[in-house]
């Protein structure tokens, strides 16, 4: 047999790629146990493709980059054996491009799943961070729950004033800890460049102390704020001010009013 020809049949990467029968595999075994060259064939054949299998990982950008690394040259190759025996070379890189063109499928298919694992990766992740979002909203609104169920706790409505008699308001007052819970869920969100101020009055002279502004009163979904409040206060009101809040109320913008009773 001439092993020149026989190597250069294309079997010996096509036993690599495992495209043989038993029968041939044997044969090819037989080959290699009897003829060194064939053996160094076979072990170059296998180099070449732990290589290609490196580079098509790196970069997979087209059938070509696989090609380059192949070195295929688009022209005949005349020159590796006579004219007679032309289609024995074309099988044998029939062969190499078999095998590279199955190393690109399964390394795509490979990409494909990796990409379809990160997406999934990034889901878990959201969902772990709305979770602890929402954690953090339960442990917040039982907490709130906690301090409006204290027996010592006084409860003061704000009724709607004037024009704005459909605004409404609750203000549940701790004198413990000088906080009051603002549950401002009857007032409308703030206009552009508005915001509600909150204020702490005493009736006789009327003497407002502001307690503060609301700036996030839009984005707050619950609408229950906590606010500290150290006045010995005979009423509560709630304005709508420009942004930034007022020295003192604007009592056309009087939304709310809620006097404190004598009695928890």
């Amino acid at each position: 047999m001439d092993v020149k020809e026989y190597i250069e049949s294309g079997i010996l990467e096509l036993y690599v790629a495992g495209k043989l029968s038993e029968t041939e595999n044997q044969e090819v075994a037989s080959m290699i146990a009897s003829y060194p060259e064939v053996k160094r064939e076979v072990e170059e054949i296998e180099l070449a493709i732990v290589k290609l299998t490196a580079a098509v990982s790196k970069n997979a950008n087209s059938f070509d980059s696989i090609k380059s690394q192949l070195d295929i040259d688009d022209t005949p190759v005349q020159s590796i054996a006579p004219k007679s025996n032309n289609w024995i070379s074309y099988t044998g890189w029939a062969a190499s491009i078999l095998l590279a063109s199955g190393l690109f499928y399964t390394y795509q298919n490979n990409q494909s799943l990796q990409d379809q694992l990160e997406v999934v990766s990034q889901d878990n992740e959201f969902l772990n961070s709305e979770i602890e979002t929402v954690q953090d909203d339960l442990a917040n609104t039982e907490n709130v729950l906690q301090q409006l169920r204290d027996k010592d706790i006084i409860s003061i409505p704000l009724g709607g004033q004037g024009d704005f008699d459909t605004s409404y308001a609750k203000v549940y007052w701790n004198k413990k800890d000088n906080t009051i819970y603002l549950d401002a869920q009857g007032l409308p969100e703030a206009p552009d460049g508005k915001v509600w101020q909150v204020w702490s009055l005493t009736l006789n002279p009327l003497t407002p102390t502001s307690l503060g502004t609301i700036d996030n009163f839009n984005q707050d979904t619950d609408k229950v704020f906590a606010i500290a409040n150290e006045n010995e206060s005979q009423a509560f009101g709630i304005t709508l001010e420009p942004a930034g809040g007022s020295e003192s109320p604007t009592m056309e913008q009087l939304h709310t009013l809620g006097i404190v009773s004598s009695t928890p």
